[in-house]
């Protein structure tokens, strides 16, 4: 087949998604976006969590908000949805990994990667607007600071860089980022919702970026269409076919045919769709590796809270993330907050355990905690101003664990399942997190004159982790053996499929990824060729 309906359809719109379309419509070619999610425009987020329908994803009840949740056997994870993925729902924070991170065994061999990303990183940088220092210090940051010299780690905290434009508040500019080609923007108001989906305009998503660019560019978005199979061709190219996303009746199915296919359906997405094609044969030389060394960048989620709201502190006053400090080398905290009113994340929090028990010695260690006190344990699990109570510690490590992904049958369906794979055993909890939870608890307490406490969450007394970095099984290898893509990000066996999201990333950044994910897209698409030209790139040896 030599005529196909697009040159380059790209399944997902998220960081990988989005820079890929941007690119490959300057470089000439017909670009054509699925994504599963809705398109928002600023009046269309959330104004709180509560608002399930705008916030949630659970499209099969009519919810189509930006907040997915999925769970395995061995994590639950917090993903984003809509045109600009995870831009929507992620807190702004833009750092870049450290040089562990560049030297996993998994990819240290293919290429000088921190040197080679160095210009795609300040590129990813520029493009997202990155404001390397928060340019706030208010009692939160002042409370996080007090809490890493406590800790005696003082010395590594720092305001977090971040992706959002400040300007003066609430004040409407001409786009100050691209001379004009992109979208006017608001200067933030500190609201503190910016995980919720930014209402003011001035979070930096990926709809004020690279979409906007690239929609101005002819490239097609096309939301609520879901990618439910990419199909290779026998003469070359790929069939892809899209449906409504949630319908129950009425899918209005509709298949187009590409050159070229980019996977950039988040980690969860990308994933489901190479098992489920290598599965039916519609993608059969897909490498066996696929699902090995899936990431939870081995994280946790807990937190501090305290029984009342502490007024002198104003804990939801802010963005998402202002500030980190490192617990040892290899473990990077960061405050979290919710804006006023979102207070429904708050249902994940109860009493912190030890993680280092069986089950039912953590069941007897929340019980006896809650029967100790039971008046406080209602104050401080009341969703009353949660968000306004407390602060939420975003816990990250570069140790190398990771999970194994495959699909099992139940009732009747193919569904993803995990196991434990390569590396140390993915962790349950963190000990550094219940250590800089309490920490940032006794501050709380000492710094607002209300008692406070440790928070962990119901996932965790369970033994399942929270992670909103999931990462990984379909990672960049020296060959289908050891891995599902070439260092060029095509598959292998199949060269005119690629995956450009979180799922190529091989390693545990141990730092919020997005910024790498975007580095990591600007490389791959540096490499294609203009349309019409040579490729340069060196051929896959047959398989």
């Amino acid at each position: 087949m030599t005529d196909f309906d697009e040159d380059v359809v790209v399944v997902g719109s998220g960081f990988g998604g989005s820079v890929a379309a941007l690119r490959l419509a300057e470089k000439g070619y017909r670009v054509q976006v699925y994504e599963a999610g809705r398109r928002f425009e600023d009046e269309d987020f959330a104004r709180t969590s509560w608002n399930l329908r705008r916030y949630l994803w659970a499209p099969m009840l009519g919810c189509f908000g930006v907040q997915r949740i999925h769970r395995l056997p061995h994590v639950m994870i917090l993903a984003g949805a809509g045109v600009g993925g995870g831009s929507l729902n992620y807190a702004n924070t833009l750092y870049q990994p450290g040089s562990a991170f560049f030297q996993d065994p998994q990819w240290r061999g293919i290429a000088e990667w921190e040197p080679e990303l160095a210009p795609h990183y300040a590129t990813a940088k520029r493009m997202l607007g990155v404001v390397e220092r928060y340019p706030h210090t208010g009692p939160v940051e002042r409370i996080m600071a007090a809490a890493a010299d406590d800790l005696g780690v003082g010395s590594t905290f720092r305001h977090a860089p971040v992706g959002v434009w400040f300007g003066k508040p609430g004040e409407r500019t001409p786009d100050p980022f691209f001379g004009g080609d992109g979208p006017d923007r608001t200067g933030c108001t500190l609201c503190g919702n910016c995980m919720v989906g930014c209402r003011v305009g001035a979070k930096n998503t990926l709809m004020k970026n690279y979409l906007a660019l690239a929609e101005r560019r002819g490239v097609v978005v096309s939301p609520l269409r879901t990618v439910t199979e990419v199909r290779a061709l026998a003469e070359g190219g790929f069939a892809v076919t899209t449906q409504r996303s949630g319908a129950w009746f009425r899918h209005a199915r509709k298949k187009v045919t590409a050159r070229q296919v980019v996977l950039a359906a988040g980690t969860w997405g990308t994933q489901q769709l190479l098992h489920r094609m290598k599965a039916s044969g519609a993608l059969p030389r897909v490498s066996d590796a696929v699902g090995r060394l899936t990431r939870t960048n081995s994280e946790a989620l807990d937190g501090a809270v305290a029984v009342s709201v502490p007024e002198p502190l104003q804990l939801a006053h802010g963005i998402a993330i202002t500030t980190s400090f490192h617990v040892d080398d290899r473990t990077h905290v960061e405050n979290v907050r919710y804006g006023p009113g979102s207070n429904l994340m708050g249902a994940l929090a109860t009493v912190l355990v030890p993680g280092d028990r069986r089950l039912g010695a953590r069941l007897r260690s929340l019980g006896t905690q809650i029967l100790r006190s039971p008046v406080r344990q209602f104050r401080l699990g009341n969703l009353r101003r949660w968000s306004e109570r407390g602060i939420i510690a975003l816990v990250m490590q570069t140790a190398d664990n990771s999970l194994t992904l495959s699909l099992r049958r139940r009732f009747g369906r193919l569904v993803m399942t995990s196991a434990q794979g390569h590396g140390e055993p993915n962790p349950s909890y963190l000990p550094q997190a219940h250590t800089a939870a309490a920490a940032i608890a006794a501050r709380v307490e000492a710094d607002g004159g209300v008692p406070a406490a440790a928070r962990g969450s119901w996932p965790e007394v369970f033994g399942i982790p929270l992670t909103a970095h999931f990462l990984g099984g379909a990672v960049i290898s020296a060959s289908p053996a050891d891995g599902v893509i070439d260092a060029y990000h095509r598959v292998w066996g199949h060269p005119g499929l690629h995956v450009v999201d979180g799922a190529a990333v091989p390693a545990n950044p141990g730092v919020n990824p997005s910024l790498t994910i975007t580095a990591l897209a600007e490389r791959a698409l540096s490499y294609w060729p203009r349309r019409g030209e040579d490729d340069e790139r060196p051929v896959q040896p047959a398989s």
